[in-house]
């Protein structure tokens, strides 16, 4: 069993450098409930933070884009994470891929994800599960390293990372973090939509405190070895990301969910898989009897609301 150390800081066990147990040469943890800000090292006598070996051995980073026809919303996608992937945060050794799923496209999103130097790879599933379970297994094959030094990233194509988003999911693995599980913000969306907007986004922050009960594929990370060992992604047309992170809390992994660096999504009401975060904004407005003022789908340049 394992006890939340304060957000970000490494995973701890009861006995173990437990929240009323400094440890005897790992340096000494900081006060049980304590933010640890980003960028700031752990209070130490002498000796690194602890983290698990195979966490301080990450090598490679590969985040996993599924997209079904996003042509226009792709390439800001894939740019925000060429901004992350330069992050001077992100360590020199680190090697990091991009593996785009073109699932049953029809437009040219395949091509200008290979154009935009992504690894791209087409499948006619017209399934989320199975394209990002597609996604990871052709990850893990571009680095020829043991799962254990892998972290395995996962967005959307129609969300944009912020820039500290992959520093920090790699952050958190060098922690001895298995699994991230992070937020996401509306991008864009109707003018005519903003008040619900705006009241779905107070909603979401109020949910749960700090352990926030949110999962999303626009926002996730795991490290390889804890993926493959619970089954990896199921072949699931709604919920896949749900049921990875059941998974991996039920086999007693150390996941972190945080409120910090939240992914921005799309607000457009006919989001392309059901169930998702668009799926719940249409919900919303359909309920309150709200009437987009035009298409439904976002301004590209958008930014978050």
């Amino acid at each position: 069993m394992s006890v939340r150390p304060p957000e970000g800081g490494p995973p701890v066990t009861p006995g173990r450098y437990g929240p009323h147990e400094a440890p005897t040469s790992h340096g000494t943890p900081a006060p049980h409930g304590a933010p640890v800000p980003y960028g700031t090292p752990a209070p130490c006598r002498g000796a690194a933070p602890y983290a698990p070996r195979a966490a301080r051995d990450l090598a490679a980073l590969a985040v996993v884009v599924p997209a079904h026809d996003e042509e226009a919303l792709l390439p800001h996608a894939l740019a925000a994470l060429r901004r992350a992937a330069r992050h001077p945060a992100l360590p020199v050794r680190a090697r990091v891929r991009v593996v785009v799923v073109a699932d049953a496209c029809a437009d040219a999103t395949a091509e200008l994800a290979h154009a935009a130097g992504a690894h791209v790879v087409r499948i006619d599933a017209r399934n989320p599960g199975r394209a990002r379970a597609a996604g990871a297994a052709a990850a893990l094959g571009l680095f020829g390293e043991s799962p254990a030094r892998v972290w395995l990233s996962s967005t959307d194509a129609d969300s944009r990372v912020p820039a500290d988003w992959l520093a920090r999911q790699w952050r958190w693995g060098a922690r001895g973090w298995e699994a991230v599980v992070g937020t996401v913000q509306p991008l864009g969306g109707d003018p005519a939509l903003a008040g619900l907007l705006h009241r779905e986004a107070v909603r979401y922050r109020e949910a749960g405190g700090a352990r926030h009960p949110h999962v999303h594929g626009a926002n996730l990370g795991v490290r390889a070895d804890a993926y493959l060992g619970v089954g990896g992604f199921p072949p699931l047309a709604t919920g896949e990301d749900h049921a990875l992170v059941r998974a991996l809390e039920a086999g007693g992994h150390r996941v972190l969910r945080t409120r910090r660096s939240p992914v921005a999504t799309s607000a457009r009401l006919r989001p392309r898989a059901s169930g998702g975060y668009g799926a719940r904004l249409a919900r919303l407005a359909a309920a309150e009897g709200a009437k987009p003022a035009r298409g439904a789908e976002p301004v590209p340049g958008a930014e978050p609301a």
